[in-house]
C-alpha cells in the first residue's frame, strides 16, 4: 500500500560507523508528485550503450563445509555408514563414531574387507547389535514416507539381520529382517514410517556371526530421484543460479597430492580428487575433510554434475593446482604427480563431455548419464598464496586442456584476498599470462562492500576477466544482506569485466558449523534462508541482458578525523608490551605507561591473560584470540602512538591497535599475522574486519620491536624499527545509496535496482531519459530492521511484491529505510 505524502529536503551526514544504524521499523513506499523535493536523483540514458550481462552471471558455490554434503545435501542419514571415521579426520573420532554397539562388537581392518577403499568393517557376534544416532538430534522421518535400508554383509553361514528403526518414545517402522549368507553382498529392505520424529535411531541386529558395512538409510523421496536432501536442493535451484562452482574451496588445495593407495600408505589427508568420488559409493575413498570431520564422497563429481544439470545450471569444477594454500602454503615439487594430475583433468573433461565410446564417457554411461554434461569452464586452483609458483603449474595445466579442449574456458585465481602483495603478483602475472578469467575472493565487513561500488569501474577492460568465487559481508543480518547488494549492483554495472559470481558459503548445518555467514541455515529436519539468500535470490531472477547506464547522486559525507583510543591485542600468540607513548600533534602527551607500577590505565575488553610482569604489560595466553585491551579517549585524534613489543611464544605475531571506539571499532596493525607469515592494517566496523594493507613477513620469537604509528586526519603512516612500513589514507566514502539499471530483452522491461541502506527514507526523483514506459511497474522490496535475521522459526527477511502506478518519463518514488528495492517498468 502507498500513499502520498509531503517530505522537507534532507541531507544526512553519515560515517562508515552509522549508515547501517537501526532506528525504526521500516514504512511503505511514498507516492509523491514529482515537483517536490528528493533526497536523490536517478537519470537513465535508455540510447547508450551498456555492457552486456552474460547468462551465467550469479551462481552459486557448494563446498562441504559446514557438514554441508554427509549430514547436508547428500540425502544419507546414517553417520559414519561405513565405520571410516578414524582420528586423521578428527582426534575425537574412531570407527564408531555415532554407533552404540550391544554384545560382542568390534570394528575389524585386515584382510576380509570389502574393498581396498572401504578399509574397515564391522563384526558382530550371534546377538550383537549396533545402533546409529544419525546427525543433528538424529535420523529424522515423516509419516507415511518411505526410507530405502542396505547394507553390505557376509556370514560363514547364515546370519538373520534385524533392522529396526525407532526413537525414544517406541517404534518407527515396522521392523524388517534380511538373511545374510556367504561372501559380501548387498541386502536391502523397505522401512515406511509410522510416524514423524526428528530423533530417530537405526539399529541392526545378528542373529548369527556376521561382518557388516555400508549400512545406509535413503529417503525414497530425493530431489529428482538423485539422492540429495529435498528441501535444501530445492531452497538452491530457487535461486535460479547459472553455475555451480564445486568442490572447494580449500577441500582443493590443502592436504598430500597422492592418491588413496597403498604407494600412499592409504593417505586419508588428501586434497579432493576427483576421481575417489564416482562409481558405486562402496568403491569411492574416503577422506579426511579439510574442515575438521570425514567425508564419504557419496555427494561426488557425478553427483555434483547431475545437480547442476537438474537445476539448469552450468557446472564448474575446481581441481588441485599441486600448490597448497588455506594456511599451508607449499608448492608440491613432483613431475610425475604433477603430470597425473593434468591427465586427471583432460579426462575430467572426457568424463564430462567425451562420447559413450570414450574411455571416462563410458563411465558416464554406466552412471546413468550417456548424454554429456556439457561442461565449458574449469578452474585450476584455489587460493594459493604462492603466485610465481602457483602460475607455473597453472600454465602447464591450462596448455594441455587447450591443446586438447579448445573451447574449455581456464580460469586462473588471484590468492586469498581482495588486495595486498599475493593479490598484486597474481594479477601481474595472469596479465602477463593472458589469462581468460580469474578468480577472485573477499569476505569483508558491511562498510568495505559499501565503500567499494566502484571497485571494477577501474579494471582493464582489456585484460582478464573475473570470476568472483566468493564474497560475503561477515554476518546473516539484514545490514549484511544490503551492503552485498550495494556491491552487486557494482558488480552488474561492470558486468563487461565481472562475468560470474557467487556468495560463500552456501550450506551450514547449525550444529556443524566452522564458518560464518552461510546463505543457507539446516538442521536434520528443517532449513531455512539468510537475509543473504533473499539478495542473492532477488538479484539471480531479475538479472536482465544489458546495463541501461545510469547515474545517481551521491549522499554529502564529512568525513572528519580518524579518532579512538588505542589499544594492544594478540592471536594465538603470548606478547610482551612496554613504553607506551601516545603524543598529541603538538607534542602533548596523552599517554605515557612504561609499566613500572600497575595497568590501571587500561581496560580490558577481550579474551587471555594480561599481568604486569617485571615491568612489561604481558599477555601470556598463547592459545587465546583477539586480547585486547585499550586506554585513552574515543576523542582523540591527530596523535602519534610509540609501543615497543616482544613475541614470547605461539603461532603469530602481536597486534597495536589505535582509532579505538569500542570492542567492533577500530584499527589494528597485525604484525606477523595469518600464522606469522603477512602483516597487514585492519579496520573493524561493527565487528567486521577489513584489510587496508598488506605486506608478507614475520615476527621473531624473542625480539623486542619499535612500533610506531602516525595518525593525521584520515592519514595514517607506519613505522616499524624507524623505518616507514607503509601507509594509507582511510577517506573513501561508505555510500548508503546505491543503483543500477539493466534490460530484460524477453520482456522489454526496465529493471530498476535501488538499495538504500540507511535508517531513512529514501525520495528520489528517477529521469528515464524519454524511455517509452507503461505507468504500473512490479515492485519487490526487501525492508526490514538492519539487525534482523532469518532463523528455523521466524522470517523477518522476505520479499513483498506490489503495483506502483505512477511511473512515467519522469516520476518520484520513495525507497523505504534499509531496503533492496526491483522496479521491473513495463515498455510503453
Amino acid at each position: 500500500m502507498s500513499h502520498a505524502r509531503t517530505r522537507t529536503r534532507r541531507r544526512l551526514t553519515l560515517t562508515a560507523t552509522t549508515l547501517l544504524a537501526a532506528s525504526f521499523l521500516v514504512p511503505a513506499p511514498v507516492n509523491a508528485a514529482a515537483e517536490d523535493a528528493t533526497d536523490y536523483a536517478i537519470t537513465v540514458d535508455p540510447k547508450a550503450p551498456g555492457a552486456t550481462i552474460d547468462d551465467t552471471m550469479y551462481g552459486v558455490f557448494f563446498e562441504d563445509i559446514n557438514r554441508a554434503a554427509d549430514g547436508g545435501l547428500y540425502a544419507e542419514l546414517v553417520q559414519n555408514r561405513s565405520f571410516e571415521y578414524s582420528t586423521a579426520d578428527n582426534r575425537s573420532y574412531t570407527p564408531l563414531t555415532s554407533w552404540v554397539t550391544t554384545g560382542t562388537a568390534k570394528t575389524v581392518d585386515d584382510t576380509g574387507r570389502l574393498g581396498d577403499r572401504n578399509r574397515t568393517y564391522l563384526a558382530l557376534d550371534g546377538g550383537a547389535s549396533v545402533t546409529n544416532s544419525g546427525y543433528n538430534t538424529g535420523i529424522p522421518v515423516e509419516k507415511g514416507k518411505v526410507y530405502d535400508f542396505s547394507v553390505w554383509a557376509r556370514a560363514e553361514g547364515a546370519s538373520a539381520l534385524t533392522v529396526t528403526l525407532r526413537d525414544a518414545d517406541g517404534e518407527l517402522a515396522r521392523a524388517r529382517r534380511v538373511t545374510a549368507r556367504g561372501g559380501w553382498a548387498k541386502y536391502t529392505a523397505r522401512l515406511t514410517a509410522s510416524r514423524t520424529s526428528a530423533t530417530g535411531r537405526l539399529t541392526v541386529a545378528a542373529g548369527g556371526p556376521a561382518a557388516l558395512d555400508m549400512i545406509s538409510l535413503m529417503p525414497r523421496d530425493t530431489y529428482k530421484g538423485h539422492g540429495l536432501r529435498k528441501d535444501l536442493a530445492q531452497k538452491i535451484a530457487a535461486l535460479d543460479p547459472a553455475f555451480v562452482r564445486f568442490p572447494g574451496g580449500c577441500l582443493v588445495n590443502t592436504g598430500s597430492m597422492e592418491g588413496y593407495d597403498e604407494a600412499s600408505g592409504w593417505e586419508r589427508q588428501r586434497s579432493y580428487q576427483w576421481k575417489d568420488t564416482i562409481g558405486p559409493v562402496e568403491q569411492r575413498a574416503t577422506n579426511a575433510n579439510f574442515w575438521g570431520y570425514n567425508q564419504s564422497y557419496g555427494l561426488g563429481y557425478h553427483e555434483y554434475f547431475q545437480f547442476s544439470e537438474d537445476i539448469g545450471a552450468m557446472p564448474l569444477p575446481v581441481v588441485p593446482a599441486l600448490v597448497t594454500g588455506c594456511g599451508q602454503n607449499q608448492a608440491v615439487d613432483d613431475d610425475a604427480l604433477l603430470k597425473r594430475h593434468i591427465q586427471d583433468t583432460l579426462d575430467l573433461i572426457e568424463y564430462a563431455n567425451g562420447p559413450v565410446t570414450s574411455e571416462w564417457g563410458r563411465k558416464r554411461a554406466k552412471a546413468g548419464h550417456p548424454k554429456p554434461f556439457r561442461l565449458t569452464h574449469l578452474a585450476v586452483g584455489n587460493e594459493e598464496n604462492l603466485p610465481n609458483e602457483y602460475i607455473d603449474r597453472f600454465k602447464q595445466f591450462r596448455a594441455a586442456v587447450e591443446a586438447k579442449y579448445p573451447d574449455i574456458t581456464v580460469i586462473s585465481n588471484s590468492g586469498p584476498d581482495d588486495s595486498g602483495s599475493t593479490f598484486d603478483t597474481a594479477w601481474k602475472l595472469n596479465r602477463e599470462e593472458n589469462v581468460d578469467m580469474v578468480d577472485e575472493h573477499y569476505y569483508n565487513s558491511p562498510a568495505w562492500f559499501l565503500q567499494n561500488n566502484d571497485r571494477y569501474d577501474s579494471y582493464d577492460r582489456k585484460g582478464p576477466k573475473v570470476f568472483l568465487g566468493e564474497y560475503a559481508s561477515q554476518g546473516n543480518t539484514f545490514k549484511n544482506a544490503l551492503s552485498e547488494a550495494a556491491f552487486m549492483t557494482g558488480l552488474e554495472r561492470n558486468a563487461d569485466i565481472v562475468k560470474l559470481a557467487s556468495y560463500a558459503p552456501l550450506l551450514a548445518n547449525e550444529d556443524y558449523v566452522q564458518w560464518r555467514p552461510d546463505l543457507i541455515w539446516f538442521n536434520n529436519h528443517a532449513s531455512w534462508n539468510s537475509a543473504n539468500y533473499e539478495v542473492q535470490k532477488l538479484f539471480m531472477r531479475n538479472v536482465g541482458d544489458r546495463v541501461v547506464p545510469s547515474k545517481a547522486t551521491g549522499t554529502p559525507s564529512l568525513s572528519g578525523p580518524i579518532t579512538g583510543a588505542v589499544g594492544l591485542s594478540t592471536w594465538a600468540t603470548s606478547a610482551a608490551y612496554d613504553d607506551v607513548r601516545v603524543t598529541g600533534a603538538d607534542g602533548t602527551e596523552l599517554l605515557g605507561d612504561d609499566f613500572s607500577g600497575d595497568a590501571s590505565k587500561w581496560t580490558h575488553t577481550g579474551g587471555g591473560s594480561w599481568s604486569v610482569q617485571d615491568g612489561q604489560y604481558v599477555q601470556s595466553d598463547a592459545a587465546a584470540e583477539n586480547t585486547m585491551v585499550s586506554a585513552g579517549d574515543p576523542a582523540w585524534h591527530d596523535y602519534d602512538v610509540h609501543v615497543k613489543a616482544t613475541k614470547k611464544s605461539g603461532k603469530e605475531g602481536f597486534l597495536v591497535a589505535f582509532g579505538v571506539k569500542d570492542t567492533g571499532n577500530y584499527y589494528w596493525w597485525n604484525l606477523g599475522g595469518w600464522n606469522n607469515t603477512q602483516s597487514a592494517v585492519e579496520q573493524a566496523v561493527d565487528g567486521g574486519k577489513s584489510t587496508l594493507v598488506t605486506k608478507a613477513g614475520s615476527i621473531e620469537t624473542g625480539r623486542a620491536y619499535d612500533v610506531d604509528i602516525k595518525v593525521r586526519g584520515r592519514q595514517v603512516t607506519l613505522y616499524l624499527d624507524g623505518k616507514e612500513w607503509g601507509s594509507f589514507t582511510d577517506d573513501k566514502p561508505a555510500e548508503p545509496f546505491r543503483q543500477v539499471v539493466t534490460k530484460d530483452k524477453r520482456t522489454g522491461d526496465l529493471i530498476v535496482k535501488v538499495v538504500n541502506a540507511q535508517a531513512a527514507d529514501a525520495r528520489t526523483a528517477i529521469d528515464l531519459g524519454g524511455a517509452k514506459v507503461r505507468p504500473k511497474a512490479e515492485v519487490t522490496t526487501l525492508a526490514a530492521a538492519p539487525d534482523a535475521v532469518n532463523t528455523e522459526t521466524a522470517t523477518a527477511v522476505a520479499p513483498v511484491t506490489s503495483t506502483f502506478t505512477g511511473v512515467a518519463k519522469k516520476f518520484t518514488y520513495t525507497f523505504p529505510a534499509n531496503s533492496v528495492t526491483f522496479l521491473r517498468i513495463k515498455k510503453g
